[in-house]
């Protein structure tokens, strides 16, 4: 059945065509299994609370008529501004407006937040951009730039708030710079969410074609309730599509947990367990609610334009299991530098079981993929990477995180990395083990390896399923490095950056290549340690039990000065120097293109096929690096799709013609 919404109906209607509702959430109320609740363009300011499952073979379905022209918000016009000084107006809002939930009262906090917590979750928009929230008046009247943003410009315009007890209202005051509030357009965030199902179970929706904005989201570390502007709240099948989804004060679409009171932001509130061991719990604790494969995650995340939230692009624990990210454009994530903590990136997942992240756009983030915990049967393929740093003008904001494109942390795999563009100064930040990387284009370094785990007993899984199989540290190494390209693109000195959560500081490598791995055992001498012919002696074991695993380095192309592993079998090591190795991403009016020289310098050098037989499997969950049904993986397959034939180059271009290609 068809159910119809149009909020410029006349009055509201019965879900009819010829009288649709006038609220989505009146839908939201009534769809059943099979029905397609059909969006007529308009501003929908209302939190749509999905009521019904959907079935498998009978979703119920959102659409927007018209791609993007149904915007739900989380945000109220404010057209009621009055002068106060200078630049600075100021407005009233009666509390009632917010009900239980006070956006102007809440603040951004919780577990594994390390900026200072006077941010809010509400938020000032002036023309659809995000002002920057000060501590005191005084500030808002200065609208001085703030140091930390990386969009200097717009960090001039401000906003500060207070209660006025006595007439139960929150007083906004807001520096516009010039500009008359009450003819632009502005607005604040009023509701939490905007689609997600406040109950748990609701699977089987599919979301196409809205605009999704504005919504005063909270802080969503793991062990915690993980809200989102959008998302399916511990539930399966859901898949977001085509939607364009910004201005979340922290997280733009939520596959994570659901509410557990007695777990929820346990560290914060209550001090005495550390929140690594909470993280544990809400492991443990997730099985108990019904972390199973056949009950929750499972989604498709696809073609969406996720943009300007200042937590996360997609964030999630628990609740992403087995579900395909694909085609997203993630861009501008925590620019503004308010928020500092250890779940800020474009795409940030901790227990990324058999996720699949291709093909994604991902710029311009404080991190650009952050697979945190348990990535095990994470594959990252196909993807576009780039400008995930720091712009060099913007102060280090205490307690935030340090960039690169991507960061695999204390997991135990088997993660695999394949046919990637990463051209940020820090490619891959390696404080993990059982990860492959195959057939990328490398242009910055791998940091933190053999370091950054800490004694942090972390969990592993049966293959391709939820249940734990066991706890372990993280030994480093059990590694593969398999037809790669790397570039010492950027300059190789070490840079110095601060702590996240405390006053020291970090030593970050800025030299490309595998050469930090020099002192890693190959297979045959890290077996070496094992004498089969007798039986085992328990005690002499202990060094080999604990120490580094083995690491397979084979058919890499090093260039412009990177360093390779002397472990390297067959590689390519050539002598030009930095400079002239050229490899630019270009944006031209139909997407990006590499303006590079590296198939000139590779001509003539090959290594052969790689598939899941080389690969092997990762130590501690002895699963294969393979497809999430369980079949090997065959490496004939470029960036692109794109057939590898019999002479197979490093990199993820099968030949130079392809690297000339349009990107994105």
């Amino acid at each position: 059945m068809d159910i119809y919404v149009d909020v410029r109906a006349g009055r509201d209607g019965n879900g009819s065509k010829e009288m649709p509702f006038r609220r989505i959430n009146e839908a939201a109320k009534v769809a059943k299994p099979g029905d397609t609740v059909l969006v007529a363009p308009g501003v929908y300011r209302e939190y749509v609370d999905p009521i019904f499952a959907g079935e498998p073979d009978a979703r119920i379905t959102y659409k927007s008529t018209e791609p993007l022209a149904a915007v739900i918000t989380g945000a109220e016009r404010i057209t009621s501004w009055k002068h106060y000084q200078d630049n600075v107006w100021v407005c009233r809002v009666p509390n009632s407006t917010f009900g239980a939930y006070n956006p102007y009262t809440t603040f951004v906090y919780g577990d594994w937040y390390f900026a200072k917590a006077d941010k809010h979750t509400g938020c000032v928009y002036l023309n659809d951009r995000a002002l920057y929230e000060t501590s005191s008046l005084e500030d808002c009247i200065k609208g001085e730039v703030y140091e930390c943003s990386w969009v200097p410009e717009e960090s001039v315009y401000k906003w500060y708030t207070e209660q006025d007890q006595e007439t139960d209202e929150t007083i906004i005051y807001a520096n516009f710079k010039g500009a008359d509030p009450n003819k632009e357009n502005v607005e604040i965030n009023v509701r939490r969410e905007c689609f997600m199902p406040s109950k748990t179970g609701v699977g089987y929706i599919t979301v196409s074609g809205f605009t999704v904005t504005k919504a005063a989201t909270t802080w969503a570390p793991p062990a915690a309730y993980q809200d989102g502007m959008i998302g399916p709240h511990w539930s399966k099948g859901w898949i977001i599509e085509d939607c364009e989804i910004s201005n979340s004060k922290c997280a733009g679409i939520s596959l994570g947990k659901y509410l557990d009171p007695e777990n929820d932001h346990y560290f914060t509130t209550k001090y005495v367990k550390s929140p690594t061991q909470m993280e544990r719990d809400a492991v443990c604790r997730g099985q108990y609610h019904g972390w199973l494969k056949e009950k929750v995650g499972s989604h498709i995340i696809r073609r969406n334009n996720i943009h300007h939230c200042e937590q996360g692009g997609i964030i999630g624990r628990m609740g992403g299991v087995f579900s395909i990210i694909e085609d997203n454009h993630i861009h501008h994530i925590n620019n503004m530098m308010e928020l500092g903590g250890a779940e800020i990136a474009g795409i940030k997942m901790h227990a990324a079981i058999d996720v699949t992240m291709r093909r994604n756009h991902i710029h311009h983030c404080t991190m650009g993929i952050w697979c945190d915990w348990e990535a095990q049967g994470t594959r990252l393929s196909q993807n576009l990477l780039h400008d995930n740093q720091r712009p060099p003008f913007a102060s280090v904001l205490k307690g935030g995180m340090m960039s690169q494109d991507i960061f695999v942390e204390v997991g135990h795999g088997p993660t695999l990395i394949d046919n990637n563009i990463m051209l940020s100064d820090a490619s891959l930040r390696f404080a993990t083990e059982g990860v492959a990387l195959v057939h990328n284009l490398i242009c910055g370094a791998l940091t933190c390896v053999g370091g950054g785990t800490g004694p942090r007993y972390t969990p592993y899984h049966m293959p391709h399923r939820t249940e734990v199989m066991g706890f372990m540290t993280v030994l480093h190494g059990d590694d593969r490095f398999y037809n790669n390209i790397f570039v010492q693109k950027w300059p190789s000195d070490d840079i110095i950056t601060m702590h996240d959560s405390d006053d020291g500081f970090d030593t970050e490598n800025r030299a490309a290549g595998t050469w930090m791995f020099d002192e890693y055992p190959t297979y045959d001498e890290w077996i070496s340690q094992f004498d089969f012919s007798k039986p085992a002696d328990m005690a002499k074991l202990y060094g080999a039990h604990e120490g580094k695993l083995p690491v397979w380095i084979e058919g890499n192309a090093y260039l412009g000065g990177a360093k390779p592993s002397k472990k390297d079998v067959n590689a390519l090591i050539s002598a030009v120097a930095r400079e002239d190795v050229r490899v630019e991403l270009v944006q031209k009016e139909d997407g990006y293109y590499l303006d590079t020289n590296v198939y000139e310098l590779i001509e003539g050098f090959k290594n052969r096929m790689i598939d899941s037989d080389v690969l092997g499997k990762a130590f501690e969950p002895e699963e294969r690096f393979e497809n999430p049904d369980g079949t090997a993986i065959r490496f004939d397959s470029d960036y692109f799709g794109t057939h590898r034939g019999v002479d197979v180059i490093p990199g993820p271009f099968a030949g130079a013609e392809e690297a000339a290609k349009v990107l994105y």
